[in-house]
């Protein structure tokens, strides 16, 4: 079935062409590099793995609630509107909340791909286009995954949020090499990061735990990279190609901070928009977890040294200054390690499977 049968509003079956500046540049010194990004680019490789065989593909999912999130977990719990539901109404909202999530989730990881590429291609470094090629990869594979997870288990796919596609047209379209890196590296996969382990964690859905776990393995990865590449190269600019930075960082963190309000669930399901986004906005459940989605990006922005005065007075009034503490290293060595509990645990099961299956072999022998 086509993609476009399963979109919720229609949705131009022409390519988005968005218009890219800069260079594509080449380097003609191949040896060395940086000890610490070549490392990241041997772990990249080493890391690599089948979207197709890692995942368990036959694990059910319910489609009126796709991750199994309890129910403050949807958009609209709590306001006078969701009391005066119906259940199948309810069922309905939480229907095309999982299907709008997974879609911007797979819209995200295109944007990624792309983005990537265009790294290789403009980027100066021999070490951070090696490095890169391997995320073209990793995002090659997200996109396969979140596509299959859309067509297969939902089968209801939402056009591109416009505050993403954004953020993403701003990032490619812009001649300095270094803004895809801080719009997708930092701002779009930081985010994306924090969204993943939030529901990897909530999620009952076991489907749904093992496939996002398996991406922050790799997500955790592309992050540490554009940390280590921005916070060389801004260390060395001036005051004023700094401020131009941190500009961007602030628009960007909006867009970010309204990607996921659901005004498009709203709208497709004709709800009253006023009062849905009254809720969003009031909502003190809602504020929180739009506060936890920024938990990976606060602390890169301050960790690759644009931290102005300005740009901690944005995050204070976005409500998400606290998040500059975080520890980041500790953060992804935790993602690294449950995508690694989740092997093991399939493994245990698969040779437990095995073992039953020789145990009955030899009683029906013995017969």
């Amino acid at each position: 079935m086509s993609s476009y049968e399963l979109y919720t509003a229609p949705v131009s079956t022409d390519t988005w062409n968005v218009p890219m500046a800069g260079a594509a540049r080449l380097s003609w010194e191949y040896d060395g590099g940086r000890d610490r990004l070549l490392t990241l680019y041997q772990k990249g490789k080493d890391k690599q793995w089948d979207a197709q065989k890692r995942i368990d593909w036959d694990q059910e999912i319910d489609p009126l609630n796709v991750a199994g999130l309890p129910p403050e977990f949807t958009l609209l719990f709590g306001s006078d509107l969701w009391n005066r539901m119906s259940r199948e109404a309810r069922d309905e909202v939480d229907r095309h909340h999982g299907s709008w999530l997974f879609s911007q989730f797979l819209h995200g990881e295109q944007g990624a791909l792309t983005v990537s590429a265009r790294i290789v291609e403009s980027v100066p470094d021999q070490d951070s286009k090696f490095y890169a090629a391997t995320q073209v990869m990793d995002e090659a594979r997200h996109m396969e995954l979140f596509g299959r997870f859309v067509h297969e288990k939902i089968a209801m796919s939402y056009p591109i949020n416009q505050d993403l596609a954004r953020l993403l047209a701003d990032s490619l379209g812009d001649s300095r090499w270094d803004l895809p890196y801080l719009g997708m590296q930092v701002l779009i996969e930081g985010l994306a990061l924090a969204a993943f382990g939030l529901y990897r964690d909530v999620a009952t859905a076991p489907l749904v735990k093992q496939l996002l776990a398996y991406v922050m393995q790799d997500e955790a990865r592309h992050v540490a990279f554009g940390r280590l590449v921005l916070k060389d190269y801004y260390a060395e600019l001036s005051s004023r190609e700094r401020a131009e930075r941190e500009e961007f960082v602030i628009e960007g963190s909006r867009l970010m901070r309204d990607r996921f309000t659901g005004r498009e669930i709203f709208e497709t399901l004709d709800l009253p928009l006023d009062e849905c986004m009254e809720h969003v906005a009031t909502s003190e459940l809602v504020t929180l977890y739009r506060s936890l989605l920024f938990g990976r990006i606060v602390p890169i922005i301050r960790d690759i040294g644009l931290w102005s005065d300005k740009v901690k007075s944005a995050y204070a009034d976005l409500g998400v200054l606290d998040h500059a503490k975080a520890d980041l290293i500790a953060l992804m060595r935790q993602d690294e390690n449950i995508a690694e509990r989740y092997d093991e645990e399939r493994a245990t099961t698969e040779l437990r499977r095995r073992q039953a299956e020789v145990d009955a072999a030899v009683r029906l022998g013995s017969e």
